[in-house]
This record gives C-alpha cells, sequence and structure tokens, in this order.
C-alpha cells in the first residue's frame, strides 16, 4: 500500500510538472506573439485553436504518462488498454469496462483527481489569457 502511494505521488509530481511546464511555454510563447490582440474574425478563431490545440496536447502528454506507467507495470493487458483506462480516468468520464488489478486500484482515483485538477488549471489559463488579451478591448471608459 505505501508503495502504491508513494508512485501515485510521484506520477502526480510528474504530472504537475509536465503541466506546469507546458504552461509557461505556452505563456511565454503567446505573451511574445500576442501584444496586440487581432481584430478581424479569422485571426480571433485562429489563435483560440491554437491555443485550444495546445493544451489539449499537454494533457494528451499527461494522460500519457499514466498510460505508460500503467502499461509498464502490467497493470493492463496492452498499451491500447492502458491509455484508454489513462484517457477514460484521467477525464473523469470513468466508463468502468476496465478495472486496475487490486493492488493498483489506489491510481485509478487520484489520476481522476489529478486530471480535474489540471483541467481546472487549464481553464483558469484560457480564461486569463482570453481575459489578458481581449479584456483591453471590451472595457469601456466610465462616464
Amino acid at each position: 500500500m505505501l508503495s502504491t502511494i508513494l508512485i501515485a505521488c510521484a506520477l502526480v509530481a510528474v504530472t504537475v510538472a509536465v503541466h506546469a511546464v507546458g504552461l509557461a511555454a505556452l505563456a511565454s510563447a503567446l505573451s511574445s506573439k500576442h501584444a496586440q490582440a487581432p481584430t478581424r474574425f479569422w485571426p480571433i478563431a485562429w489563435l483560440l485553436i491554437r491555443v485550444t490545440w495546445a493544451l489539449l496536447l499537454i494533457h494528451v502528454i499527461e494522460i500519457a504518462v499514466w498510460g505508460l506507467f500503467f502499461l509498464w507495470a502490467e497493470c493492463l493487458p496492452d498499451a491500447e488498454s492502458a491509455f484508454y483506462f489513462s484517457g477514460v480516468t484521467y477525464a473523469t468520464v470513468g466508463y468502468g469496462d476496465l478495472v486496475l488489478p487490486q493492488p493498483w486500484r489506489m491510481l485509478g482515483p487520484v489520476e481522476g483527481l489529478t486530471g480535474i485538477l489540471m483541467c481546472g488549471l487549464s481553464t483558469g489559463f484560457f480564461f486569463a489569457f482570453l481575459s489578458r488579451v481581449f479584456g483591453a478591448r471590451f472595457r469601456t471608459e466610465p462616464t
């Protein structure tokens, strides 16, 4: 049990580190390229699409970290099952069609909690980005 908890802590730490590095890289790229907000429809749409894809890529990397562990530890029978279980758990869908063996069961809820926290962090980042880039454009001066 203690080893499972330590492994869970290590997986959470790796997940948070990947997310922090990914958001820092994205913030750095966005701040240098988008000091001025686009004003036309398609440039705005394209910017939002790129930010969304970058955030999704960060989450896919994190899901892969968990999936690779499940595969390495032989928690699930094959790579497809490991990555599927990881994605469903990380996204907190939890179909229940695959379950971890008894010694590893605690990792499921830990991955789900980590996933929901990382999704919340991405949502906060996206909101802050939109507020910063487009907020000044929509603020009105008090009369």
